[in-house]
């Protein structure tokens, strides 16, 4: 083959690569799913056309000019992004993603914390007597009776040890939900129980003896973001639990290695989510907010994480590759 053959049957693949790589100026997304492949199937091509053309034409331009394309081609194709990009992809969408793919193990993670919060809150309002057994000593004063118009008159130290009593525990679960998923789950359904236990029973108490808006008061600005983190993890957890019980085609260690690095990353992208709980719990928890102010605050933090949960973790569509 000569040289003008060579050049005049490659050189509109070789100009519609140059213009892939102008296009994506430096990032291979910018050109969507089907753009994409073409860059990698003309790269693969004008690789090809190199490795002829060294050895057929030597020293002639065109190979330099082809070493070129192809390299700036190489770039796109196999460039890593930086830890910088990395990260700031975790947190704008990977992170989010991770936790949307499996909404049953979310549904079932929130059905055992505040399902068993429920049921326990009602068992504590009927039978007072026994639940004050299990009610941990840092929420006893919440939970004493007090005559009715009286104010329970919490000091502010109480006010942030109490707080930060609640903020560790709730730390403590998250992250136990979650590495208690290598007992097949078990483990961390049971902390989902227990600690929604804890907090029915609470509840319970404290609306039962007249305490039931310093209750609100004390959880409710942080609590609800909490709360949701701690149902995260759970779900991490289960899908942990999971991967070994129903491993698929893997061998059970594959599934619960891979599985294991998707849910540490949840886990990951979740505690700065309580850093920001426990900066509301810290500094305004215990200023004394009024239920409707708890309320105020809780809820729109907790519909946030909720619909970034929804809108950055939406699956991408592929667009249908173009026709020939």
């Amino acid at each position: 083959m000569t040289l003008d053959r060579f050049v005049t049957g490659r050189v509109e693949s070789w100009r519609r690569l140059e213009q892939l790589v102008g296009d994506a100026r430096g990032r291979a997304e910018r050109l969507g799913p089907g753009r994409a492949r073409e860059l990698g199937r003309l790269y693969r091509s004008a690789a090809a056309d190199l490795a002829f053309a060294r050895r057929s034409f030597p020293g002639d331009p065109t190979v330099t000019a082809l070493e070129q394309r192809v390299a700036a081609a190489r770039q796109l194709v196999y460039r890593a992004p930086t830890r910088r990009e990395s990260v700031a992809s975790f947190f704008k969408r990977d992170y989010w993603c991770a936790v949307r793919a499996r909404p049953l193990f979310l549904l079932l993670s929130a059905a055992l914390l505040f399902g068993s919060a429920a049921l326990s809150g009602v068992w504590a309002d009927r039978t007072p007597g026994r639940a004050a057994a299990v009610v941990p000593g840092a929420y006893e004063a919440v939970t004493q009776p007090r005559p009715h118009g009286s104010d329970l008159r919490l000091a502010p130290a109480k006010r942030s040890a109490m707080a930060s009593e609640i903020f560790t525990n709730n730390i403590e679960v998250t992250f136990l939900a979650f590495a208690l998923g290598v007992t097949a789950g078990l483990g961390t359904a049971a902390i989902l129980l227990f600690n929604g236990l804890q907090i029915g029973v609470v509840g319970g108490l404290a609306v039962g003896s007249g305490n039931g808006s310093t209750f609100f008061e004390l959880v409710t600005a942080h609590g609800c973001l909490e709360l949701s983190c701690i149902v995260v993890a759970g779900a991490a957890g289960m899908r942990l639990g999971w991967s070994f019980i129903a491993p698929g085609r893997r061998s059970r260690r594959e599934s619960l290695v891979l599985e294991g690095r998707t849910t540490v990353a949840i886990v990951l992208g979740t505690a700065p989510w309580l850093v920001v709980a426990g900066l509301v719990e810290g500094f305004i928890t215990p200023s004394g907010l009024s239920v409707a102010d708890a309320v105020g605050i809780g809820l729109p933090l907790a519909a946030l994480y909720w619909t970034l949960v929804l809108v950055l973790g939406r699956p991408v569509r592929s667009a249908p590759a173009p026709l020939p």
